[in-house]
């Protein structure tokens, strides 16, 4: 072959697979322009709606801007995410509340397992110490007479059993007395006379005996009379039992009538608490139940009692039952009338499923709880609730054992504003009295922006967290000029304002009734701004 035909061979070559490599890049190039179309459209750009408080206020904002705090306000994107992808703060179609990781950790979500315990719950009620009424012994004699000498003479007198009391002199005594000594010694003189004759006279012997037993005539005193068969002018009572003379209304050369009394003696060594248990736990208290009882005079001691009795009647005015309890009180330091304090364990019966209290958002309604399914992901669930102890709550249906309840921060889940718009799902609006039904989008629509006002700051209470304000007329809620009392955002609002000076400030209705200063600062003077020039 010629040297001229070789290269136009060459060069023909070399023309094919440059048009081959065009080709082929041509293809490539149309391929990634067309991924890139496809990526675009499969994240397309989102309406940004507008811009809310970052600690759930009802405060939102055309454009971006920083709160009192210097926090961002958040983007709130059509269709009701928060992050335009992100999934920062977004409510699920299905009602489900998403929040991002990092948000989960700068709120303090806890999480509690919701598992089977028995509900272990301590009944607190406070009381006061009484008599035993069981103990409690009247002295008041069942004949007529007068008081001859008083050997117990004043109220508060410890008394032992058997310790005289009072000398008394009674006519009817003395005629029974020598009644059943005639009879006695009739007895002793019929001794060889027949069988009826003595019957007789042992009967009224013994009729007599009985009439002085009726009058509480000791048995030695009766045993003394019987031996000497003589009448004696007075007679001497006897206490009954160990004790306090409650009440004395004795006195020496008074007379008395049969059955007017004339001491009270109580046994102290046994007295009564009477607690007042509220309404709601008196169905956990039975009688048997062991009780601890803390009195202020002695507050390094802790006594012990038993329930006895639990009365069929409640207290009107303070919702409370009287729960009796008995107590051993050897060493007398309780005395009646003394403040106590009652502290009544119980023991739940079995276990049950349960969930910390902290867990349930109570809406006045219905009860909430919060369970999260994933990380960042949670659900608001309607519970029933059955029995409480002190830190948990017994759940009838709405939650299964082992399922994760948000405990802490659930507050704030909720002032994300995501938790009203899931609990749309749920068939009715969230915390709706009249029980109508709105959608989520309803429920998250801002209702209130922030309104703007000049005024003077009077004061602040830092522990209320509240400032007082006389502000000029604001027209937008038609209110004249006044001086009003405002809650605080947060305290930092006023940390470098005087008292006194010239303010601007916003304010929204954070629920009916209850405003709060979201933005507050100091007004600069003419004299500041020209300086600023």
């Amino acid at each position: 072959m010629k040297p001229i035909s070789r290269i136009i061979i060459g060069v023909l070559a070399l023309l094919g697979i440059g048009a081959t490599g065009y080709w082929f890049g041509s293809q490539n190039t149309e391929g990634r322009r067309q991924g890139t179309e496809i990526a675009v459209q499969k994240e397309p750009v989102r309406k940004i709606l507008h811009y809310r408080n970052p600690m759930g206020l009802a405060d939102t904002s055309p454009v971006p801007k920083k709160d009192a705090m210097g926090m961002d306000y958040v983007p709130v994107y059509e269709g009701g995410d928060e992050t335009g992808g992100g999934n920062q703060a977004a409510s699920a179609g299905s009602g489900q509340v998403k929040i991002s990781v990092e948000k989960v950790q700068k709120l303090g979500v806890r999480t509690g397992v919701a598992s089977l315990r028995a509900l272990d719950k301590t009944v607190r009620a406070v009381g006061r110490v009484e008599v035993n009424e069981r103990h409690v012994y009247n002295i008041a004699p069942k004949f007529e007479g007068w008081i001859e000498k008083l050997h117990v003479n004043a109220t508060g007198d410890f008394v032992k059993k058997g310790q005289a009391l009072f000398d008394v002199y009674s006519p009817e005594l003395v005629s029974a007395q020598r009644e059943y000594a005639i009879a006695t010694q009739g007895v002793a003189s019929l001794k060889g006379a027949d069988d009826d004759a003595r019957r007789s006279m042992r009967q009224l012997a013994d009729a007599g005996l009985l009439r002085l037993k009726n009058w509480d005539i000791s048995e030695q005193q009766v045993k003394d009379l019987a031996k000497s068969a003589t009448t004696k002018h007075s007679l001497t009572f006897f206490t009954p039992v160990n004790g306090i003379v409650l009440e004395k209304k004795a006195f020496e050369g008074m007379r008395f009538m049969p059955g007017e009394m004339l001491y009270q003696i109580a046994d102290l060594s046994s007295v009564w608490v009477i607690a007042d248990v509220f309404e709601q736990d008196i169905a956990l208290v039975k009688t048997g139940a062991r009780a601890k009882v803390k009195i202020n005079a002695y507050p390094d001691k802790v006594f012990g009692g038993v329930i006895t009795y639990v009365y069929p009647t409640l207290n009107p005015a303070t919702r409370t039952v009287p729960v009796r309890l008995e107590i051993a009180n050897p060493h007398g330091l309780l005395k009646p009338a003394m403040f106590a304090q009652v502290e009544v364990s119980l023991v739940g019966e079995g276990k049950v499923l349960t969930v910390p209290v902290s867990a349930v958002i109570d809406s006045g309604t219905r009860q909430i709880a919060l369970v999260q399914l994933a990380e960042g992901r949670f659900e608001p669930r309607e519970i029933s609730l059955g029995r409480r102890s002190d830190n948990y709550v017994e759940v009838l249906d709405g939650i299964v054992e082992g399922e994760q309840v948000v405990v802490a921060a659930n507050f704030l889940i909720d002032a994300e504003s995501n938790l009203k718009a899931a609990l749309g799902g749920l068939g009715q609006a969230y915390g709706d009295g009249a029980g109508g039904a709105k959608s989520a989008m309803e429920q998250v629509k801002p209702a209130v922006v922030g309104h703007q006002a000049e005024g003077t700051l009077d004061a602040v209470d830092s522990k209320a967290g509240s400032a007082t304000l006389t502000h000029g007329p604001i027209k937008a809620l038609g209110w004249p000029g006044m001086t009003m009392e405002f809650a605080l955002a947060n305290p930092s609002l006023v940390s470098n304002i005087k008292i006194g000076s010239a303010v601007t400030f916003e304010i929204v209705e954070r629920k009916p009734g209850e405003w709060v200063i979201t933005r507050l600062q100091a007004k600069q003077s003419a004299h500041s701004q020209h300086e600023g020039r």
